[in-house]
């Protein structure tokens, strides 16, 4: 695929006709483009928007991407950051823009999306044994000697599996793979043991259409992890990789470099740290963060947990989502609903947090007021007297967990400080 087919797909998403299946937006502006909207410069608060909306902020989602960049830069480390959070190419293009190496997915689906908008780069973070998937794969990979294709195995059968669909697919040029360690035992995917990683890898040089190109994993599945366990895991990892290289396992022709891979959004300070200490292999080695959280942030879990709690000398990362609802009903002095619910707003992790109310072109802290439950449709809300809400109030919520979140919304728009939507984004989930 050319780089400038993937060029003109996201260009054509400008070209996109905004109707009514992309909620929150502005009913008179049916009928326009995307890009013929985002030239009017509408205000979020006083455009035409309808709640509840979801909206990214310009300014945080910029900054945010340009931390990881520093930060990647300044340890050594590529990036191929995890698309599965955003599922959107125009964040895609903008994460390679700031330095990213390329992009990770978890399914074939997401790989197809990626490819439609020319991204060249992936890394897959499973094992794939799906025959159909792996025949495009191949095709793919036969038709474009640019494409770099990267993805997990963890088991001999699934090795197999893997030979057997692209020897039938005829494929020509063999599939990259890592092979992935297992963050310890009752952990997720992955290899439990040295001994067995010894297997697989012994199964992947028999396999004519694959090629071990590394060894990989995820420190975010380290039972009861700590930054003492953490560490240890990913010293293994890093043990792995040095082991196969003395056993000559790296030999493939045409390899060039050697995938080291680790680093979810909890625990990508020890990634550095301990990837920082890999000593010299054979061939350069690539060190590949695969953090994605980040582009958004949140203002739950990943605010709690985000590395740069303990690297404050870091930096930090900003929440960039704010989910906008208007007070519906306001039935007694403790107790008000807004119309959004789960069908907008992330709640697998926390419930949204009430941040600020907005009355008649006023913002204002949302003192007082706390989101207790979610149905289809509603947030209920439990008020206190300190509480100044009223019926026809706009809410704005904070959310925990931005992959559940950008998968409730097709096109967010992108909103200045003041409130000036200047792009939109369109996801593909």
């Amino acid at each position: 695929m050319a780089l400038d087919t993937g060029t003109e797909a996201l260009a054509r998403l400008a070209e996109e006709r905004v109707d009514h299946r992309f909620k929150g937006l502005p009913p008179d502006a049916d009928g326009l483009t995307v890009a013929e909207l985002t030239g009017q410069r509408r205000n979020l608060f006083t455009g035409g928007f309808t709640t509840p909306v979801l909206a990214l902020s310009a300014e945080r989602l910029e900054h945010n991407l340009r931390l990881m960049e520093t930060y990647a830069t300044r340890h050594g480390l590529a990036f191929a950051p995890h698309g599965k959070t955003s599922m959107a190419p125009q964040l895609f293009q903008r994460q390679i823009e700031h330095g990213a190496w390329g992009i990770t997915l978890a399914v074939p689906h997401q790989v197809r999306v990626a490819r439609a908008f020319g991204f060249r780069r992936i890394f897959l973070a499973n094992e794939l044994v799906d025959a159909a998937a792996l025949r495009w794969i191949s095709a793919e990979l036969d038709a474009d000697p640019d494409f770099r294709f990267v993805c997990y195995v963890d088991s001999v059968h699934g090795v197999g599996l893997m030979d057997a669909a692209l020897t039938e697919a005829g494929a020509s040029r063999p599939v990259d793979v890592v092979v992935e360690l297992a963050a310890g035992e009752g952990a997720r995917t992955g290899v439990r043991t040295e001994a067995e990683c010894a297997a697989v890898a012994d199964a992947v040089a028999g396999a004519r259409t694959l090629r071990l190109a590394g060894v990989a994993g995820y420190e975010g599945e380290v039972p009861g992890a700590d930054p003492e366990k953490v560490h240890a895991w990913l010293r293994r990892l890093v043990a792995l990789a040095v082991d196969f290289d003395k056993a000559g396992r790296f030999t493939a022709a045409g390899l060039d470099e050697i995938v080291l891979s680790a680093g979810g959004s909890a625990w990508f300070d020890a990634v550095a740290d301990v990837f920082a200490q890999v000593p010299g292999l054979s061939l350069p080695v690539l060190k590949l963060l695969r953090s994605g959280a980040y582009v958004s942030h949140d203002d739950g879990h990943y605010r709690e947990l985000t590395p740069f709690n303990r690297v404050p000398e870091e930096g930090a990362l900003e929440p960039a989502f704010r989910l906008w609802s208007q007070v519906v009903s306001r039935p007694s002095p403790e107790q008000a609903f807004t119309n959004a619910g789960k069908r907008d707003a992330a709640y697998d992790l926390h419930l949204p947090f009430a941040q600020v109310v907005r009355r008649d072109g006023a913002e204002r802290p949302a003192t007082g007021v706390e989101v207790t439950g979610l149905s289809d449709q509603h947030a209920w809300l439990r008020t206190t007297g300190d509480a100044d809400l009223e019926v026809g109030d706009w809410v704005g919520t904070g959310l925990s967990h931005p992959c559940t979140s950008f998968d409730k919304w097709q096109l967010i728009p992108v909103a200045q400080a003041d409130g000036t939507v200047v792009d939109y984004i369109r996801t593909f989930f």
